[in-house]
């Protein structure tokens, strides 16, 4: 398939290892995003321990980041619990995207500026191809986008921009990718990002602007549907056992 597209962060070849406390919070994050932890389940260290083989340590580690970040809550003398989603963080979190990123555009528009052509052009060769080299792979689809969005920040050539957008990119990670569990989404997503970068290439930087304004929103409010309906499901599957 495609090359990803050069990510915004580049690792550093002397970045630390990972620790047994980041396995286990990426696991239990996936967890939370996937609904294997439902809102209001009610878990203990020890369960956690046992269930991914490791030691009490890591996993209170992990969940005291998780409880930093928001996913979950210490309970007096009876173990933790998954917090509903905070919609209204989200959208503030959406909110501050959309500034960073139709700031971007205007200055990918504009003329003069640190703007990064060759990253552009890595975008194109991801998203202006015919319908029938497009991915499907929802996994694949997920880490496309997000490095489309990152990309266009980083590409305007701000980085302060670019570090504050990476962090409101891991923020709402948990919930953006579920944009992708449907076929018709990732369609569209081709459709309006490809739209998004000809308006680039044409330096009109009012347009490009609304159409990421609008793709955006639209993306948000799928994400917000699908996590209801899945919270829901999950849910019933947990009544019926």
């Amino acid at each position: 398939m495609h090359t990803t597209t050069r990510r915004a962060q580049t690792a550093s070849p002397t970045a630390p290892r990972r620790s047994r406390a980041d396995d286990v919070y990426e696991q239990l994050k996936r967890d939370v995003a996937q609904f294997k932890l439902v809102p209001g389940d009610r878990f203990t260290e020890n369960e956690i321990s046992g269930r991914l083989g490791v030691s009490r340590t890591p996993v209170r580690q992990a969940l005291v980041r998780l409880q930093q970040e928001g996913y979950v809550e210490v309970l007096f003398r009876s173990g933790w619990r998954v917090l509903p989603f905070d919609f209204d963080r989200f959208e503030h979190l959406y909110d501050l995207r959309m500034v960073l990123e139709t700031t971007a555009a205007q200055r990918l528009c504009a003329d003069g500026g640190r703007v990064d052509r060759g990253l552009l052009e890595q975008l194109v060769a991801i998203w202006l191809v015919p319908e029938a080299q497009r991915s499907s792979d929802t996994v694949e689809v997920a880490q496309h986008d997000e490095d489309f969005h990152c990309a266009l920040v980083v590409a305007a050539g701000n980085g302060e921009m670019a570090r504050v957008h990476r962090d409101v990119t891991e923020r709402i990670r948990i919930i953006r990718r579920l944009d992708f569990t449907k076929q018709a989404r990732i369609a569209a997503t081709y459709e309006e990002h490809a739209r998004i970068l000809k308006t680039i290439q044409r330096k009109r930087g009012d347009q490009a602007a609304m159409l990421l304004r609008a793709h955006i929103e639209t993306s948000q409010a799928e994400v917000r549907k699908i996590t209801l309906h899945q919270v829901h499901l999950a849910r019933q599957g947990a009544s019926g056992r």
